[in-house]
């Protein structure tokens, strides 16, 4: 039953993101509409291997809080 599946992907581009727009993980909790918490965006940042749905809720409050139009690519390099 062994899994070669990497959880810890390392720092992830939705880092540089937040940082090139000046937002914290309460600008993104925020501007959620999808029950966004502090641990998603914090494991999201770190590189920890997330669900589809929960790349989904970062990627909308991304775009919501950034005010652009960004692409899973653009967030994650997985």
């Amino acid at each position: 039953m062994a899994n070669n599946i990497e959880n810890n992907l390392g720092l992830q581009p939705i880092s540089g993101l937040m940082t090139e727009h000046g937002l914290k993980p309460s600008d993104l909790v925020r501007n959620s509409t999808e029950q966004l918490t502090y641990k998603m965006v914090s494991r999201a940042v770190k590189g920890r291997r997330l669900t589809p749905s929960i790349r989904r809720k970062m990627l909308n409050a991304l775009n919501k809080a950034a005010g652009k139009e960004y692409e899973f690519k653009d967030l994650f390099n997985y």
